[in-house]
């Protein structure tokens, strides 16, 4: 009986043992999941913490070292002359507008292509999806002096038609990535659902538009914000097409210090010179918007990826 009691204290002993390993070491993965994500968000906050910080600062506070995060007081006066130089509402709602306009036209036609290549067979279809493939191998450099001189010579410089043909053809900005994310989508749908709406009278047009593009909701919010994202922040191609007919806030802000000290001479009044608080200023209005909008679609994004269990057949 001695024996049978000293070896089931001996077991309790052992059982506690390992319950107590085992949370520490449950607390000790928690603690470092959290100390991984604080760092992690430190790193992607760091800058925008910055910018904002330097953006009230006026000139005194910027060129005292005794000033770091916080402000001795808090300017405004940064974001009103920043707010002018981007060029104001006018290029705030058009910059919206275009990218709005080309980010809907891009999810659109990359569903239709993608909807073609996942449910129906036709002559050549490998071979044009493997061409469609192509156009996301080939770098962006090879193209785009082709693509200018072609709507350079049809007059539509300075227009915003360069970037909504291209998105209308299938050729926008990593159109061929849009297409693929939908592809999978539209395969993984199950073909009864097609045949049961084909049964009950639905048109392909509608079987497309109120089954296909329901379930593939998660692809749709992806593929819109990547293009309104990538459309918005790419520069170059943007401006060559535009000219100085049409200006959005990123090109805007690459053209900050010429704009500024045309309009703010530095001989008129020395503290209206440019400074590190009105270029934070600045870079923080033109990002304000993807700000709003990711802030807009991150719950439904979540949403949308965590009800689309969709098996295939």
């Amino acid at each position: 009986m001695k024996r049978f009691i000293k070896a089931r204290n001996q077991t309790n002993r052992q059982i506690r043992l390992i319950v107590a390993n085992s949370r520490f070491f449950h607390i000790l993965g928690r603690v470092a999941i959290y100390v991984s994500l604080i760092s992690a968000g430190f790193v992607f906050l760091y800058p925008i913490l910055v910018m904002l910080s330097s953006s009230f600062k006026d000139i005194y506070d910027i060129s005292n070292s005794a000033v770091n995060w916080v402000p001795s007081k808090l300017t405004f006066e940064n974001y009103t002359r920043a707010f002018q130089v981007l060029g104001g509402w006018k290029v705030v709602l058009q910059t919206v507008g275009i990218m709005l306009a080309v980010a809907v036209t891009q999810t659109i036609m990359s569903a239709l292509i993608a909807y073609g290549f996942a449910k129906y067979d036709f002559w050549g279809k490998k071979f044009f999806f493997a061409l469609m493939i192509a156009t996301f191998i080939l770098p962006q450099q090879i193209t785009f002096l082709p693509k200018y001189v072609m709507f350079h010579s049809y007059g539509m410089q300075g227009t915003v038609w360069p970037l909504l043909l291209q998105v209308l053809m299938g050729q926008g900005m990593k159109n061929a990535l849009f297409i693929l994310i939908y592809y999978q989508f539209f395969r993984m749908t199950p073909k009864s659902l097609d045949e049961a709406a084909a049964i009950d009278g639905a048109g392909r047009l509608r079987i497309f538009a109120l089954i296909n593009m329901r379930m593939a909701t998660p692809a749709t919010v992806v593929v819109f914000v990547f293009s309104f994202v990538w459309n918005w922040n790419e520069t170059y191609t943007t401006a060559s097409y535009f000219g100085d007919k049409l200006t959005t806030l990123p090109i805007a802000l690459e053209k900050f210090k010429k704009t500024y000290e045309m309009m703010f001479p530095a001989s008129s009044n020395p503290l209206l010179d440019i400074n590190e608080g009105i270029t934070m200023a600045g870079t923080l209005i033109s990002i304000i918007p993807l700000i709003l909008l990711y802030v807009i679609v991150e719950r439904r994004l979540i949403e949308s990826i965590d009800k689309s269990g969709i098996t295939g057949e």
